[in-house]
């Protein structure tokens, strides 16, 4: 009998018990503004600044409405301007060459490596072209950082660090984020913390968070964050920063605040269902598995493989036998995006040159979540169906 999976690849946990509990006390206040408080109140917002940053080791923390807007006033913080080139990854998702657009600044594509991560021989052949990098650490792929800031700081680059995939993965021991100048993270329903839409940035530079801060729109109420600069460094920024508010509200931190408490824990149940997945297709024929670096403490809530130098038909033939056994796969190698399948040639306001390097990486892409309404045994199940229809296709093909 030919094995089915019939769970839903886009089902997420529930929010947990404590963090309902605690989002229903905020809305009974109904004081859901991060800055509508009352007397010496500490809102939510302020109190998971604090705790983030604590976990990370931030001097500074900003909560905000998405991990897009984080990127974006990361960028203006910096100082990118319309017109400036900004250095980024060919495979990353459209929020993050989006951001850069959304200035008027223009990205400049670094090409990507059969490990998923960014092409540091490619980043130094490029790295003249601008002063900022904005990395993507790309469905939880990490970038050798020790070398890629070696580089980028022997350059004069400033490296802001897109962890939207990566929250609570470390390189080295170093937490994702916490290498560049500033670290953007997403609290979207499909990452390591559930909020509906959210984000977080983190930086040790004091000028660049009084910065985020007057962005997100402080209303000159900055004395009211805790996670944030003293009132003298507001004092060189507060007048030539503009207002682009995107504040996180106090409802959403409610739900986030327990949720950080238990990432740790949640981190290695996604990592167990990779490494199932992971056994299951080792050495499956014509499939190659993406290799983890030794330093590399990785958190994968989804999973990526490559077809490798595959004709597109065939590819698609896998993609179509395994969603009709029940596995959803994403192709980054179709012609037209689909879903958020785009890759550097799908975004049409930017001018790019062909990559044929990493031309070939893209149109062997194939990705699929893992959520943990996934128990291991799904998992198993899962590899197996893929690897059943990968070895068919390939036998096909001869």
């Amino acid at each position: 009998m030919t094995e089915v999976f019939e769970g839903t690849f886009t089902q997420q946990e529930p929010i947990p018990e404590a963090a309902i509990e605690a989002a229903v006390a905020q809305m009974r206040t109904g004081r859901l503004h991060r800055y509508n408080l009352v007397g010496d109140e500490v809102g939510e917002v302020s109190l998971l600044e604090e705790e983030f940053g604590a976990y990370t080791g931030a001097r500074y923390c900003l909560a905000v409405a998405s991990g897009g807007y984080a990127l974006a006033t990361a960028l203006r913080a910096v100082g990118v301007t319309p017109g400036d080139r900004v250095l980024t990854n060919a495979f990353t998702l459209a929020p993050v060459p989006g951001a850069i657009a959304s200035l008027g600044a223009v990205p400049v594509f670094i090409g990507v490596t059969e490990g998923l991560v960014i092409d540091l021989e490619d980043l130094a052949a490029k790295a003249d072209q601008a002063d900022v990098l904005m990395l993507s650490h790309m469905r939880g792929h990490i970038a050798d950082m020790d070398a890629l800031m070696t580089l980028c700081n022997a350059r004069g680059i400033t490296v802001i660090e897109d962890c939207a995939h990566t929250m609570g993965a470390r390189w080295n021991g170093v937490l994702s984020g916490r290498h560049g100048t500033i670290g953007c993270y997403s609290t979207q329903t499909y990452k390591h913390m559930n909020s509906g839409e959210g984000g977080l940035i983190v930086t040790d530079d004091e000028d660049v968070a009084a910065r985020c801060v007057m962005l997100s729109g402080s209303y000159m109420l900055y004395g009211k964050h805790r996670a944030a600069p003293g009132p003298e460094v507001f004092e060189r920024v507060k007048y030539v920063t503009p207002n682009i508010s995107g504040r996180m509200d106090n409802l959403r931190a409610a739900i986030l605040r327990p949720q950080l408490r238990d990432l740790a824990r949640q981190c290695e149940r996604w990592n167990e269902r990779y490494r199932t997945v992971e056994a299951g297709l080792e050495d499956a024929p014509g499939l190659t598995l993406i290799p983890r670096p030794e330093k590399e403490d990785y958190v994968m809530s989804s999973f990526q493989f490559l077809l490798l130098d595959w004709a597109g038909d065939r590819i698609t033939e896998v993609v179509r036998r395994c969603a009709a056994r029940g596995v959803e796969l994403k192709w980054f190698g179709a012609a037209e995006p689909v879903g958020f399948t785009s890759r550097y040639d799908s975004w049409r306001y930017v001018a790019s040159e062909p990559m044929p390097a990493s031309d070939r990486v893209l149109r062997g892409i194939l990705d699929l979540r893992l959520p943990l309404t996934f128990s291991l045994e799904d998992c198993a199940l899962i590899a197996r169906i893929i690897r059943a229809e990968v070895s068919a296709v390939y036998q096909e093909a001869g």
